[in-house]
């Protein structure tokens, strides 16, 4: 069996051990917990005839107090970029997040998830700023950790990416 380390980044609070939970577990809850450091899961899935372990890495956000250590990263086949929907200021975050990996561990595959779906009618992150981040090459997943709403695809089409 293939393992495949991969990291899932982005500001605090938008979603990223939800979506972790409910991709391993397929449980959610809307109790918030503050991730410290990383909590590392792992998950099996199967593309075609090839089961593929994946070792998930989920990482403290990143905010202007605390810095995602990019160490983490290291060893990473790819990550999931993950920004909340109904809060601008994450797919910023986001886009610096994608500029630091690519200058520290360079130019490895990743998957945008725009997650809060499920609040779409509240969302700040409109169509036009998804189109633009697929015309710079960004694969995008609207998702919604409460509903199960892409999720399976997003970490999907990132296993595929990477193997």
């Amino acid at each position: 069996m293939i393992q495949k380390k991969i990291c899932l980044l982005g500001a605090f609070a938008v979603g990223k051990t939800s979506l972790v939970s409910r991709f391993v577990k397929s449980l959610y809850s809307d109790e918030y917990l503050t991730t410290v450091g990383v909590k590392v899961d792992k998950k099996t899935v199967t593309l075609g005839d090839q089961e593929i372990s994946l070792i998930v890495w989920d990482l403290a956000g990143e905010d202007e107090f605390q810095k995602v250590r990019m160490d983490y990263l290291r060893g990473a086949a790819g990550y999931l970029l993950v920004a909340d929907g109904t809060r601008l200021a994450t797919l910023e975050t986001a886009r610096m997040l994608r500029q630091r990996v690519a200058e520290h561990v360079g130019d490895i595959p990743f998957v945008f998830i725009v997650n809060k779906n499920d609040l779409s009618a509240e969302w700040e992150i409109d169509d036009q700023a998804i189109a633009d981040c697929q015309s710079a090459g960004w694969q995008v997943v609207k998702a919604s950790a409460k509903t199960g709403e892409g999720i399976e695809e997003a970490f999907r089409q990132l296993a595929e990416k990477i193997c």
